[in-house]
């Protein structure tokens, strides 16, 4: 009801019905019409009743009542439907901005931020630094993960790792089953390592969390850290990993002397800007 009373009738391509009309928004029997279902049937609809519904006749719904992303999800849910999956509203894609200031105000701790196909969209200086992010290698986490042989010589539990890797990326996968995108992804690690092949077959799915990583690094030596994945609802196409120092052979202090000037002078590789 609050959303048909948001919407006017010339909006929606309606007469507007003058004095005659009582109530701001638009009436049941005309958001049935629009949606093209019975007048009945939407007002059961919107009184809970138990009534079968289906996704086409919600999205008419949404349509028609002109839902946001998340507020046609919540419609799902109100339904007993599984919604589909999640959307980034008009309103929200310019969101950069403000999660490159969060990457930013991690360091000197490792950031980064990836896409649903874990592309990484953007990098904090000390994820360049620590983990080898850098403009010369295929920019995919997961392919990297498995071809780049400097972050492979700097894990050093990276066999340990592997298997957790992968079942989170087949719990992405999950998310969009029929998604070109990450089945070209799939196959893409699969052509380049028989590792990644023989692990994606075992079918195991984790969801996106924590992993330990213990990092090699050719200046400082051990670095232990915790990358955590983290979800952002307004953008739910993008995922922040952020990697926290544990209290494990100075850690923190070794991530600061990094980024510092003197440790930039020391760099054995060149940091990606």
């Amino acid at each position: 009801m609050s959303r048909r009373a948001r919407i006017s009738p010339a909006e929606a391509g309606l007469p507007d019905g003058g004095a005659r009309r009582r109530t701001p928004g638009l009436r049941r029997e005309e958001v049935a019409v629009l949606a093209g279902v019975g007048v009945s049937w939407y007002q059961w609809l919107e009184q809970g009743r138990d009534i079968t519904v289906s996704p086409h006749v919600l999205d008419s719904v949404a349509r028609v009542l002109r839902l946001s992303p998340v507020e046609r999800r919540h419609l799902y849910v109100l339904a007993a439907l599984n919604p589909p999956a999640p959307e980034t509203a008009p309103e929200d894609r310019d969101m950069c901005d403000g999660l490159r200031r969060l990457i930013d105000a991690w360091m000197p701790f490792p950031a980064h931020i990836m896409d649903r196909y874990w592309n990484a969209v953007m990098y904090n200086e000390a994820a360049a630094v620590v983990l080898g992010m850098r403009a010369d290698i295929s920019q995919n986490c997961l392919i990297d993960f498995f071809t780049d042989p400097l972050y492979r010589g700097r894990l050093t539990h990276w066999e340990e790792i592997a298997p957790r890797v992968v079942a989170q990326y087949r719990a992405a996968c999950s998310e969009g089953p029929d998604d070109d995108g990450f089945r070209a992804v799939v196959e893409e690690a699969k052509a380049l390592s028989p590792e990644f092949t023989e692990l994606w077959e075992r079918r195991d799915i984790l969801p996106g969390g924590q992993n330990r990583k213990e990092v090699q690094h050719p200046l400082v030596g051990t670095l232990v850290v915790e990358a955590t994945q983290l979800r952002v609802p307004a953008r739910p196409d993008l995922t922040i990993v952020l990697h926290t120092p544990l209290p494990e052979a100075d850690t923190a202090e070794k991530l600061e002397w990094l980024v510092s000037p003197e440790g930039r002078r020391g760099a054995m590789y060149p940091v990606a800007g």
